[in-house]
């Protein structure tokens, strides 16, 4: 009997607890930890993923884009918000859900302050980006100046926290180069305490600097795969449960003769009898077609079955060769008995990619 009996998303909040406070295990306890949020939750659901992490202690979140924030404000999460992507055409829609902004280049701050002083604001939060190389987004050493102009003209905004982002922190073999990142955080950061007169929030760390540079914590790491299980090493991820398992069901099993082919462009072609599955789901869902023609694989009954043929937009087909199952029966592409990293790797990408790449289409249920 399928556990599942459409296309589903489960989604662990015991694992996401067990995933926090080992994290939180590797910090001091002055240290904040900020729950990153952002692409739904790293593809899972952000407000049960917020909510759940608040009843942990996590009092502050990150997301990439306005929206997001707006719809966590929406969803009943209070606490402290970081947009860290903000566009100019929303700082009104920023201040009036108190967000709190990244600042990451002159005309940031100074659009940001223009709308801050036209809505009345006094020491609005904001947040200042570094760019220690990672060479994204952010203020470069020669450019302290102009953000002190700026700052020391205004009442309107305050800095809640400077920060930066780490290239490589889950590399020994850029050990140096990240090494170089927070010696040049740490000199303009005290550069800007100096102007400042006061001292904002410092940091820096990703899940892996989490683990690799426990010196890099300063006042608050940022953690966001590793709360959803993944830690960018073997040795870390055995300290995680992923929060995600993707399952859905057999629609449809066909018995194919010698020469007989499956799907679009006749991809896959029988040599002997083969008997075969339809899933009902496919790129459109965040299955691409990179995992086709035998590159990735899923479980019927803790046996592996390998997709064959093109993945189509809402379908995928599987051999099911010597597997006793039913059409009903239930089918794991991820989660349980194959790691999202090794499904990931069969099809040459990543974990981030594929769990943040599950459409909003897909059922999510919540385990709590």
């Amino acid at each position: 009997m399928s556990t599942v009996h459409e296309t589903t998303l489960e989604i662990d909040l015991k694992a996401l607890e067990h995933n926090y406070k080992f994290l939180r295990s590797k910090l001091a306890k002055d240290v904040e930890l900020m729950g990153v949020v952002k692409a739904f939750g790293y593809g899972s659901e952000s407000s049960e993923v917020a909510k759940k992490m608040s009843e942990l202690g996590v009092g502050y979140f990150a997301v990439a884009y306005t929206k997001e924030g707006v719809s966590l404000r929406d969803d009943g999460i209070t606490e402290s918000i970081l947009v860290l992507h903000p566009q100019s055409i929303n700082f009104q829609e920023i201040i009036e859900r108190c967000l709190e902004p990244s600042i990451y280049s002159e005309y940031v701050l100074r659009e940001f302050i223009k709308t801050a002083e036209k809505l009345g604001q006094k020491d609005y939060p904001i947040h200042l980006k570094l760019n220690t190389g990672l060479n994204r987004l952010g203020f470069i050493e020669n450019e302290l100046e102009t953000i002190f102009d700026y700052l020391n003209k205004t009442s309107s905004v305050k800095v809640k926290s400077i920060f930066s982002h780490l290239a490589a922190s889950e590399d020994w073999r850029e050990r140096e180069f990240t090494l170089q990142q927070l010696g040049k955080f740490r000199k303009m950061a005290f550069k800007l305490f100096e102007n400042l007169k006061y001292r904002p929030l410092l940091h820096i760390s990703n899940t892996s600097a989490i683990i690799n540079y426990p010196e890099a914590a300063f006042d608050m790491v940022r953690s966001g795969i590793g709360l959803y299980g993944f830690g960018n090493d073997e040795k870390i991820n055995k300290n995680l449960k992923p929060i995600g398992t993707l399952k859905t069901i057999i629609s449809q099993i066909h018995h194919l003769a010698a020469g007989e082919s499956v799907g679009y462009n006749r991809a896959f072609t029988a040599i002997e009898k083969t008997k075969t599955a339809t899933l009902p789901i496919g790129h459109a869902d965040g299955i691409n077609r990179q995992y086709g023609n035998g590159r990735g694989g899923v479980y019927i009954k803790d046996q592996y079955a390998p997709i064959i043929g093109n993945v189509c937009m809402d379908m995928i087909m599987i051999d099911i060769t010597g597997i006793e199952c039913e059409e009903g029966d239930e089918v794991i592409l991820f989660g349980g008995p194959q790691h999202a990293t090794k499904f990931a790797t069969s099809g040459n990408t990543i974990s981030y990619e594929l769990i943040t790449g599950i459409s909003q289409r897909v059922k999510r249920h919540i385990i709590k």
